[in-house]
């Protein structure tokens, strides 16, 4: 097998050579197969293949030219076929092969052919000649590098477009080729295509109808062309398998949330202006409180710095939760303006006053001069004002410079539309908008998202719009603007939303450095970028070759289409003459240091924590609870295993090797409390049956491993508990062990443990007091001395009663109680023996004082309990409730908890309010809260048969009683007693103002019998109106966005619903004095009459007035004006459900066409309050 190799020169081809070849090979992949291991190679190519049955008729005088038929052996024209030319990539060095194969059948089944060079490496070709797994011949393209001395070197890649042609060598007319590109490196080393050639086709007699086969004499040629590209950003042909941005790049992306892209991009582009950088990094934060949730700004700065040490992707979930949002917002795509803004705000606020003061206006806002001058007389009207963006309009304009003369063009005022001078009267004059001065760093907003009159939605336009490198801003000066220094701007970001209004991504194309190249920052993955990439394919506009296809498929619509859905939809220029001063370099001085050293102890702690996880096996989780535990710990047992906050009782968990031993264990915890190892004891916690934790045997063997003893005494929950004992007697420096008993001593009346529980009726307080050991045979009363002595009450006697003795005071007399479980507290009788009273190692048993009646009756008055059965009763049905004022202030010392019984009633839980408050208790109203949203749910009613638990937790009901917290509470002090309150009707009103575009609503009070005039005065009261507008106020009722009824001040209140929708306006001056059957009822409503939305009104109607005057009122009236007032259509609709919209015309009458009182006004546009489109409500940043 003799190869032919043909080497071509390295370089570029001239491209006039390629002009026959096909310019997209995306067309001519679908037989593509994949390397060596025999997988299909499936590639989802945004071009589809599908064209429309088309008959193609040729005249007879000009008959259609044949292509002249290409011989395999003709090597340049072969070529030239099968390796059309991408103008877009440049050509590092190309080269054709042919390997003659002889003796085909004898093949083996995996055969290499010879190597040859292209672009410095080893190349060959791979067969199978009976298939890969599959009844087709396999060829593929391989890189020749071996393992050894002939290894690829390190991070070697390859991007080759290549063609395999498979020839008879005796009738070079006969051949099959494939084409393909592939980035070659050590993990791919070979591409192609499994199903080559069927091999039962290349041994037939003939082959196409060429009388002859492919292979013949078992002996076949094939040429292999490759052309090796230049790859200038990377990641040309890359599956970013393994890819890593820090490394390829330098910088990292940031991670999308969900719906968080439009954010990502917005926030790489202020991350990448510098100067932004510096000035936020100058906010001061290192004293702020709670930084991470409350302070955007706090937020904002570790972003950055994240961005700036981090080597992987950063996470915005931290930034997020500081601008408030939550899930529902994590998963709207937001206007990227209205975020860039508010943004800036919140900064603007926390940099005034420091050093950083004024730095974002000094970057981003510049001046422009709203005018009207007028033509005949020297008179000039204007205003300048500042602007941080331009909007400028995509539709209609062809590029930036258009869409600038567009912007400021200007408008002749003449004929009807004279403009009003003072002193002039009304005169001919130009209207127009022109820029006193540019801002260092320019934001233009394209507005590629405008609103479809035809369609009655919000559409993306596609159309090609085109934007330099270099910007020239002069032109758009006013003549008076100070252009000493130049106004030439380079471009320094593109951002890109990618398919249509429904559905789509954003990612950005960002220029780091004032020389450097164009990055593109698509949520976590950073790649270099060309010029072409990040300008010319951001146009918009038709695709420049189809190829016959269809269109191009939307990756994100999955809809076909021949304009780029992928568009420039922001644009971030930079002045020139200030470039390098924006895009400074950020050092480590800029950094504040507290943010890098709490990043830092945070990554430590990460770092930590993975190894943990990765070490988790070799080690144990032990809870040990301490004799401190439980003297602090104020419930049942020992102590809190699940506290949801760690204190003074909380046990610690201590992280054990599973190979150390049960002493080293304990060494190790005697020196935590400053004990020598001998003087600790460790005791065995188990789970009993009546679900308690308790103490239950010693752990003996001090050689057995932690995890030996975990084996033998862990729990079946998997929880290892253990109890630290003292040694409470030293003799001769050794701790004596009380359950230590010497040998033949009898084991029926061997001491136990027990431990001690103090409850105080003057503190209302259960603590643990310590323990003591008891032998078996004692009594309960023979305890009593014990617990006297321990608690310092005895000087050691016994006393069982009160009273004086030598002018000594006797010891208290005591209750005992054995706390068998949280709902069992049992009184022990003094004379039974603790085996008789089924006493074991680790019980409980409390003790209390015997209170006289005058000092049980004094406690009780102060609202204490002075048995300790009760108190243990509480303390099992404590609950921790949160009280928040229904209408908060900006005091957040109103929010407080108070641990509550759930069997009090409404009367107790709220006097243990009104006493925490220090208001009566008769003047607090309580609502629950809604579990979903945290707001305001129903009000609590008093009811003598329901507790604190029923009112929280709600057993028999509807969903909607369900979905409240059980621990929560709003409060609400009302200035008079809840009984004067059942005399009043809680109505909720809407003060509507600023032309219908603006209310406020408020709860108010009025009483049950009363009329609409004190509902009249209850709304002054509560909205602070003065006498002069209370003359003028409409009071109407609302059902359905539509107008129900208009109330009058003597109207009874008793036939509104608490829930009825009530609105009232001042009446405007041109109604005041109208009759009341002057007024048509107006609504708004979307496409459908029976789809009302926002606030109804009323309108007089004045005989004889066109419509085209009544619009003019209308939109006085409702407060929209110019173009978005122009979309509105207007029609006349009976007041009945299936009633069908007559649509005016400006001619028409409204006095006329009204033919009933049931007749009403519809305003039909579209309601922009709803999300529409995946868009969410309006965005914030708190």
């Amino acid at each position: 097998m003799d190869p032919v190799s043909t080497n071509l020169d390295n370089g570029a081809m001239d491209p006039e050579d390629g002009s026959e070849a096909v310019a997209d090979l995306g067309t001519r992949l679908g037989e593509l197969q994949m390397g060596g291991g025999g997988d299909m190679l499936i590639d989802d190519y945004d071009v589809v293949d599908e064209k429309p049955d088309v008959a193609i008729i040729t005249p007879d005088d000009s008959p259609e030219e044949q292509e002249p038929e290409i011989r395999a052996d003709d090597y340049d024209a072969m070529k030239l076929r099968v390796l059309p030319k991408d103008a877009d990539l440049e050509t590092d060095s190309e080269a054709v092969h042919t390997w003659a194969i002889d003796g085909w059948r004898h093949l083996e089944k995996k055969t290499r052919g010879p190597k040859f060079e292209c672009g410095g490496h080893p190349w060959r070709v791979l067969l199978f000649p009976f298939g890969n797994n599959v009844d087709f011949a396999s060829f593929y393209l391989e890189q020749g590098y071996e393992d050894g001395d002939e290894k690829a070197p390190e991070g070697w890649y390859a991007c080759v477009q290549f063609s395999l042609v498979l020839w008879n060598k005796n009738d070079p007319s006969i051949y099959v080729m494939h084409t393909a590109n592939h980035r070659f490196n050590a993990e791919e080393s070979d591409w192609g295509f499994t199903r080559f050639a069927e091999v039962r086709r290349l041994f037939a007699p003939q082959w196409d109808d060429k009388g002859r086969p492919m292979i013949e004499n078992d002996a076949v040629n094939v040429t292999a062309y490759l052309r090796v590209y230049k790859d200038p950003t990377g990641v040309l042909w890359h599956n970013f398998l393994n890819y890593n941005s820090k490394k390829e790049t330098g910088m990292v992306g940031l991670k999308n949330q969900g719906a968080t892209c439009y954010l990502n991009s917005l926030l790489q582009s202020l991350y990448f202006t510098n100067a932004f950088r510096k000035a936020v990094y100058q906010i001061p934060t290192e004293a702020e409180s709670d930084r991470k949730t409350a302070n955007s700004a706090w937020a904002l700065q570790r972003l950055f710095y994240m961005l700036q040490s981090y080597e992987e992707a950063v996470s915005t979930q931290e930034l997020t939760a500081s601008f408030g949002w939550e899930t529902k917002h994590i998963f709207e795509q937001q206007d990227v303006q209205e975020l860039s803004r508010i943004l800036m705000e919140r900064m603007e606020e926390r940099m005034k006053g420091t050093d950083a003061e004024n730095a974002l206006a000094n970057l981003f806002v510049g001046k422009m001069k709203t005018y009207i001058s007028c033509i005949n007389v020297d008179y000039e009207s204007s205003r300048i004002e500042d602007f941080w963006d331009i909007q400028l309009n995509v539709s209609g304009n062809k590029n930036l410079d258009e869409s600038f003369k567009d912007y400021v063009q200007v408008e002749t005022m003449d004929g009807e539309n004279k403009y009003f001078a003072e002193g002039y009267g009304l005169q001919d004059a130009k209207k127009g908008v022109i820029f006193e001065s540019f801002p260092q760093v320019l934001h233009l907003q394209l507005k590629r998202f405008e609103y479809d009159i035809n369609r009655d939605a919000m559409m993306k336009v596609n159309d090609r719009y085109e934007f330099p490198e270099i910007f020239d801003a002069s032109p758009y000066l006013s003549t008076n603007a100070d252009k000493s220094e130049l106004y030439v701007y380079q471009l320094h970001g593109v951002l890109v939303h990618s398919g249509d209004f429904n559905a789509g991504h954003y990612y950005a194309f960002l220029k780091p450095t004032a020389n450097g190249h164009f990055y593109k920052f698509d949520d976590d993955r950073v790649t270099r970028a060309t010029l072409k990439e990040a300008l010319e394919e951001n146009f918009g506009g038709d695709y420049a070759k189809l190829n016959g296809n269809v269109g191009v498929r939307n990756p994100y619509t999955r809809t076909l289409s021949t304009k780029r859905s992928m568009s420039a939809y922001m644009l971030v220029y930079i002045r020139q003459s200030r470039v390098q001063s924006i895009l400074h370099e950020v050092s480590a001085v800029d950094t504040p240091p507290h943010l890098a050293k709490q990043l830092s102890e945070e990554r430590e702690a990460a770092e930590i924590r993975r190894k943990e996880r990765e070490e988790q096996h070799l080690y144990l989780s032990i809870g040990v609870v301490t004799e401190d535990n439980f003297k602090a710990h104020q419930g049942f047992d020992l102590a809190d295993w699940d506290a949801d906050e760690a204190t003074d009782s909380t046990p610690k968990v201590h992280r054990v090797l599973r190979t150390s031993t049960v002493a080293e264990f304990a060494k190790a915890l005697a020196e935590s409390q400053r004990l020598p190892p001998e003087q600790v004891r460790l005791w065995v916690m188990v789970n009993r049956q009546n679900k308690t934790i308790r103490p239950d045997q010693p752990l003996s063997e001090p050689e057995m491993t932690m995890d030996e003893a975990y084996s033998k005494y862990g729990g079946r929950d998997k929880s290892f508990r253990l109890f630290l004992e003292r040694a409470s007697q030293i003799e001769g420096g050794k701790p004596m062990w009380t359950d230590i008993q010497p040998p033949n001593t009898t084991t029926n009346n061997q001491p136990m443990l027990i431990f001690l529980k103090y409850f105080d009726a003057e503190a209302q307080a259960l603590k643990g007091a310590g323990h003591i050991y008891v032998k078996k045979q004692c009594k309960v009363a023979e305890m009593v001395p014990m617990i006297l002595q321990l608690m310092g009450w005895s000087p050691g006697s016994s006393a069982l009663s009160n009273g004086l003795t030598n002018g000594t005071p006797t010891p208290p007399t005591l209750a005992l109680y054995e706390e068998i479980k949280h709902s069992m507290i049992e009184p022990m009788k003094p004379k039974s023996t603790l085996h008789q009273a089924e006493i074991q190692d680790g019980d409980i048993v409390c003790f209390q004082k015997v209170w006289s009646e005058k000092e049980a009756s004094g406690i009780a008055q102060a609202g204490g309990y002075t048995d300790a059965k009760e108190f243990y009763d509480y303390l099992l049905n404590r609950k921790t409730v949160s009280f928040s004022p229904k209408f908060p202030s900006e005091s957040e010392s109103e929010i407080f908890k108070i641990d509550l019984s759930r069997k009090m009633s409404y009367e107790q839980f709220s006097a243990k309010v009104g006493e925490y408050l220090q208001v009566d208790p008769t003047h607090l109203r309580f609502s629950t809260v809604n579990s979903t949203t945290g707001k305001v749910k129903n009000p609590v009613r008093r009811n003598a048969n329901q507790n604190l638990y029923q009112i929280l937790s709600p057993q028999f009901g509807t969903y909607s009683n369900n979905n409240q917290r059980d621990d929560a509470l709003y409060y609400e002090i009302l200035d008079m007693s809840l009984s004067e309150m059942d005399t009043k009707k809680g109505l909720k009103i809407n003060w509507v103002t600023e032309g219908m575009s603006k209310e406020e609503s408020f709860e108010v009070l009025v009483p049950k019998l009363g009329t609409v005039r004190d509902l009249h005065q209850a709304l002054q009261q509560k909205a602070k109106l003065d006498d002069e507008t209370m003359q003028n106020v409409r009071i109407y009722e609302v059902r359905g966005s539509k107008v129900y009824k208009e109330l009058f001040p003597e109207d009874p209140v008793a036939m509104l619903s608490e829930f009825a929708g009530l609105y009232a306006e001042r009446v405007p001056e041109e109604e005041q004095d109208a009759d009341r059957r002057d007024f048509v009822d107006c609504f708004h409503f979307e496409k459908e009459p029976n789809k009302p939305y926002g606030i109804p009104f009323k309108l007089v109607v004045k005989p004889g007035e066109a419509f085209k005057d009544t619009k003019s009122r209308l939109s006085k009236r409702i407060g929209i004006k110019g173009k978005q007032f122009d979309k509105i259509k207007f029609a006349i609709i009976e007041r009945s459900i299936y009633s069908k919209p007559t649509y005016l015309n400006d001619d028409d009458k409204l006095s006329t066409v009204i033919g009933s009182p049931d007749d009403q006004l519809g305003l039909d546009h579209v309601n922009r309050s709803k999300g529409t489109g995946g868009k969410g409500d309006s965005i914030f940043i708190r």
